[in-house]
């Protein structure tokens, strides 16, 4: 309310400091069309995927969910048409709508996808939009991901310090390819 921009509230803030209002196609077009040209200027060679949450939103009933995501549909369609050299849509909604439609593909809450549609969905992604390179990356962080969480039962033995000596060393490897990157 304040400053008069139009956010989400993703941090949860008190909803007291805003004001709910449901865009139009629009003006949902114009706001990502200025995003999308915001970061065409600082990077000429993005590429930017849009993808419509595979959440239904039930806080205000299923009709008003359906009803925002066509809106969100309908401008993700003209933006495309807008920007078709860097903007791409990924399907989720539709792939959590007509591919995982059973009910075992949602948590019990009924609304939220289940790990196994967030994995399937994040299979399909990964697919259309990484390369073999990446992949093969990706599946290294996870791996060293999951050996810095990895609790040994007996911390002081052989093996285990012939595992950490490994994990670093793959480490080191990863962050010489990527020095960016921390662990």
């Amino acid at each position: 309310k304040e400053t008069g921009e139009i956010v989400d509230n993703c941090r949860k803030l008190p909803q007291k400091l805003f004001e709910e209002k449901e865009l139009s196609v629009d003006e949902c077009v114009d706001f990502l069309n200025q995003a999308v040209s915001i970061l065409k200027e600082r990077n000429p060679q993005v590429q930017v995927v849009i993808t419509v949450s595979p959440i239904r939103y039930a806080k205000y009933g299923f009709v008003a969910s359906g009803l925002s995501k066509a809106t969100l549909l309908l401008a993700t369609h003209r933006l495309l048409g807008l920007h078709p050299d860097c903007t791409t849509y990924f399907p989720a909604y539709e792939l959590m709508n007509d591919e995982l439609r059973d009910y075992r593909f949602y948590a019990n809450d009924m609304v939220h996808p289940s790990e196994m549609a967030i994995d399937y969905i994040w299979d399909r992604l990964v697919a259309t939009y990484m390369d073999s390179a990446t992949q093969a990356d990706m599946k290294q962080v996870d791996s060293i991901q999951k050996g810095l969480l990895h609790r040994p039962f007996h911390p002081d033995t052989e093996s285990h310090q012939q595992f950490l000596a490994q994990l670093q060393q793959k480490v080191e490897a990863f962050t010489m390819k990527y020095p960016h990157i921390r662990f």
